[in-house]
């Protein structure tokens, strides 16, 4: 009885060397994509903050208010505008 054996292997197939290269391109694209997506948000939250003053008191916020929607934070380049 004879035994099947796998003669279809290369080190150069998808599941060898080249499909561990793929997947690690793929990941690092992921990692500098999300890298840079982070940066540019930190960049623009940054330059663009929230002006807590209208807070004046937080004693006067209810828990399920529409009159909270006045004490909210306020975006510092839209209230000078």
């Amino acid at each position: 009885m004879a035994t099947s054996e796998n003669t279809n292997r290369g080190v150069f197939t998808l599941s060898g060397v080249t499909g561990m290269l793929i997947a690690t391109v793929l990941l690092l694209a992921i990692l500098a994509v999300l890298t840079t997506w982070g940066i540019s948000v930190q960049q623009s939250s940054a330059s663009n903050y929230y002006n807590p003053a209208p807070i004046l008191d937080i004693n006067n916020l209810k828990a399920n208010s529409t009159d909270n929607a006045k004490f909210a934070f306020v975006d510092a380049e839209a209230k000078d505008k």
